[in-house]
């Protein structure tokens, strides 16, 4: 098999092979056939999100189960499933018995404690694997597994407000204004100053307004989804919400938060952070996504040009979202 290594933080990844492995115990084996690019693996990549090296990356994978391990018996050969960021979790921590198995005290992750999809063939616990709907491919799919399980948990956390912001119109957030709009939401998103394409491309998806990240949106917000890796939004996105609004932080990394006067969080507004998935996350997401009629944007890079998508997914100049193309 092949795979896109990371060896250190900062480096480049580079091609490897390794014998294809067999699946243990509650394992599936699976060929691989598309996987999403995803900002996380830039955390990785730059060590912001500590991973354990070395590390195949990769978290948003869509493939064919190839072999099963011992005891499997909720997927067939191939079937086709999606693997997504939380790869296993203890199951007896109090987080897991409450039913928080996304802030475990001991969990795996695919594509940083344990190896992901920017390769031919990988493995994962069969327990926390999804079967996806027919309707999307393997590249609309990929996207999917953590820009819109993120996303999704994010907008349920954000409650039933009418009028939503999306700080940051990347992968997670193109799939949610989707989803927000077909709920009938309006939509406001937040762009750089003088992104106009990035702005275009949010309206062309159903958003209300689309502006910059420095301007107040023309009516007060019931809640605010920030997606870019950026503290100094969080301000800036409490400014935009009413009185007892939210300010939801999806990302798993991001730059300090400025200080900023208490009377931009006064009138009960709040701040929370968004960790992980759980499986419910997903058993909600897809047929949603299903149902709304998501489309996914995405660009195709071959499995061996993963340093070209993560730079290019680093610079900005994707619309939508990267996913490296496996070979057949």
């Amino acid at each position: 098999m092949t795979a896109m290594q990371l060896d250190s933080v900062g480096a480049p990844l580079r091609s490897v092979t390794r014998t294809v492995p067999e699946p243990g115990p509650g394992e599936i084996r699976i060929k691989v056939s598309a996987c999403g690019v995803c900002r996380t693996d830039l955390h990785i990549v730059d060590g912001e999100v500590l991973a354990h090296l070395p590390i195949v990356p990769g978290h948003e994978i869509v493939g064919r189960v190839e072999a099963l391990g011992e005891g499997v018996a909720s997927f067939q050969i191939g079937e086709r499933v999606g693997i997504p960021w939380l790869g296993h979790s203890c199951g007896a921590c109090t987080y897991c018995r409450s039913g928080a198995e996304n802030l475990c005290d001991a969990p795996d992750f695919t594509g940083c404690t344990r190896d992901g999809g920017y390769a031919t063939h990988t493995l994962a616990d069969a327990r926390y694997c999804f079967p996806l709907p027919a309707t999307f491919s393997d590249a609309e799919a990929a996207p999917l597994l953590c820009a819109g399980l993120i996303g999704w948990r994010a907008l349920r956390a954000a409650g039933e407000g009418k009028r939503i912001g999306l700080y940051g119109f990347g992968a997670a957030a193109h799939i949610i204004a989707q989803i927000a709009v077909w709920q009938q939401r309006a939509v406001y998103a937040f762009t750089k100053s003088g992104d106009r394409s990035g702005q275009d491309f949010a309206r062309s998806l159903g958003c209300l307004w689309a502006g910059s990240s420095e301007e107040l949106p023309p009516a007060e917000l019931d809640a605010a989804i920030i997606f870019a890796p950026v503290g100094a939004l969080v301000p800036a996105a409490l400014r935009a919400v009413r009185k007892g609004g939210s300010v939801i932080c999806a990302g798993i990394h991001m730059s300090d938060i400025p200080a900023f006067p208490y009377t931009d969080l006064w009138g009960e507004r709040s701040i929370q952070s968004i960790a992980n998935l759980t499986r419910d996350d997903g058993a909600t997401f897809f047929e949603i996504a299903e149902k709304a009629g998501v489309k996914t944007v995405t660009t195709g890079y071959p499995l061996e040009e993963a340093n070209t998508a993560l730079d290019d997914l680093r610079s900005g100049r994707l619309a939508g979202a990267a996913v490296l193309i496996a070979p057949a």
